[in-house]
């Protein structure tokens, strides 16, 4: 007897991102807060009160190639929406865990280094009192903590996740192109507001890249991606 074919129209993209999203939303935006809130007081902490000599990052030529560009605050400050997209369009079985393990390893990987090779950014020559955001940014994230640049570490690891899902779910050329453009903005404006000099940029981009790969690759999967992703979306029906 010939099985019936199914005429059921596989969802788009944009139906499976929503269905991702819809996920325990509540529960993934819980988490995501309190994480990022915990990792900001352990990183706060270690800006203020370093243990050991700390290192001022040099300038290089790189640098001198980037114009200072007082709006690229914006995209700086963007990085809290972005790196929210990556755990909230992750289902909790077979791919939260990974995600997990890829934070926590840069975070941990970036607080031992700035333990115990604390580093600061050198003092720029700007007047920064036309820009009172600027002002206020440059108090509330002050020049510690330069080397690894965590702000460029958890812009690749999100990048990186981000088109790993998108490949997944077959999205568009443009919106995997959104999500290249939206990390190399938040990359140049760590430059373009002199938060950070181009070795910090460097070093957390690689940081960032080879933690966001260990889980995506070396992390032992007992399930194919189409039954973690069928099982995950039955569930939130």
């Amino acid at each position: 007897m010939i099985a019936p074919v199914s005429t059921q129209t596989p969802p788009s993209w944009q139906e499976q991102l929503w269905q991702r999203l819809h996920h325990h939303w509540l529960l993934k935006t819980i988490g995501i807060t309190t994480s990022i809130s915990a990792f900001m007081v352990l990183y706060i902490a270690l800006q203020k009160y370093p243990q050991y000599p700390v290192t001022v990052m040099p300038r290089t030529a790189l640098d001198a190639m980037v114009p200072f560009v007082p709006w690229a605050w914006l995209p700086y400050v963007s990085l809290w929406l972005y790196i929210g997209f990556a755990p909230g369009l992750l289902y909790l079985r077979g791919e939260m865990p990974r995600y997990v393990a890829a934070t926590l390893l840069l975070a941990a990987s970036g607080s031992a280094i700035f333990f115990f090779l604390p580093t600061d950014v050198p003092a720029a020559p700007i007047d920064w009192s036309p820009w009172p955001v600027l002002v206020f940014l440059n108090a509330a994230d002050a020049g510690g903590n330069a080397c690894p640049s965590l702000h460029v570490g958890f812009s690749l690891l999100t990048v990186i996740w981000i088109a790993w899902l998108l490949r997944r779910v077959s999205a568009p050329g443009w919106v995997r192109g959104v999500n290249i453009g939206w990390c190399a903005l938040i990359v140049w404006s760590t430059l373009a507001i002199r938060q950070h000099v181009a070795l910090d940029v460097l070093a957390g981009a690689s940081l960032g890249a080879v933690m966001a790969l260990l889980p995506l690759t070396v992390w032992p999967r007992r399930h194919s991606v189409r039954r973690i992703d069928r099982v995950a979306a039955c569930r939130d029906h």
